[in-house]
């Protein structure tokens, strides 16, 4: 075990799977209390577990982000067992429908902005009162979707959310550096996740796509391929610890310069 965030108390959503999971693991590692919030409870219970097993401490919370009471009382359960909330990590979110804008039912589109966007309001909002008095670090996942790249056909639900995210993380920086609570993002690239399963393609999907040229090369310059859950997780580490103590109001690129030649 290490000691980077030693005692510290970490909120996670979409713990139970993809970037959240690596997170919550790589946290615990270097002793976080980890508190995994979800849906999915066999998804969460296995974190726990695995936590557990590697000598951390975890605990595992079946919550939708995109119900403000649900995530209230989340946050009051980690404060009753723990007492403290130093680092929250919202990064639960949905790829929605895709589709063109012309067929997105309202419905699809709102689902889309209510997790992705609204659940990161309700997950920011009530955090802030626990954590005013020590302060701590607050981190969202955006994406290089809707800030870098725009060649993501018929996901427009999904890009403003991500374009969202970022002003509203900068609106949270100002107003919270008072509290001495610091908000960032992390905006990964393709990353081996199985947030494709949160994915709905609409039949008119094609009808809107445009051929966009690749560098033969391909799409991710660095490694040749996605980046991994766990490269983004070192990154949440260090934006949780003490080591980034003077960033804040920042979007963080992780993806192998993959935005860069779109």
């Amino acid at each position: 075990m290490g000691d980077r965030v030693q005692g510290k108390v970490a909120f996670i959503t979409g713990g139970g799977s993809g970037i959240g999971r690596a997170a919550a693991e790589r946290l615990a590692r270097e002793g976080a209390r980890v508190a995994l919030v979800g849906l999915t409870e066999d998804h969460l219970e296995e974190v726990e577990q695995s936590i557990q097993a590697a000598g951390g401490e975890a605990v595992s919370i079946q919550a939708d982000v995109s119900n403000e009471q649900d995530i209230k009382e989340a946050y009051d359960q980690v404060l009753k067992k723990w007492g403290q909330i130093d680092i929250v990590f919202a990064n639960a979110g949905i790829n929605g429908t895709v589709g063109p804008i012309e067929t997105l039912e309202f419905d699809e589109w709102n689902k889309t902005l209510q997790t992705n966007l609204s659940g990161t309001f309700f997950t920011v909002k009530h955090a802030i009162t626990p954590m005013k008095d020590s302060g701590g670090s607050i981190i969202i996942t955006s994406s290089i979707n809707g800030n870098r790249v725009f060649t993501s056909f018929g996901m427009s639900a999904y890009s403003t959310t991500k374009a969202g995210q970022v002003a509203f993380m900068k609106m949270a920086a100002l107003e919270l550096a008072r509290y001495k609570i610091r908000v960032n993002a992390v905006c990964p690239g393709a990353i081996d996740t199985n947030i494709d399963e949160s994915t709905n393609k609409k039949p008119e999907l094609e009808e809107i796509a445009i051929a966009v040229e690749m560098p033969p090369e391909g799409e991710h310059p660095l490694r040749r391929e996605p980046g991994t859950a766990e490269q983004v997780a070192n990154l949440v580490l260090f934006l949780s610890s003490d080591e980034s103590d003077h960033i804040t109001g920042s979007s963080i690129y992780i993806d192998g310069a993959e935005s860069l030649i779109h």
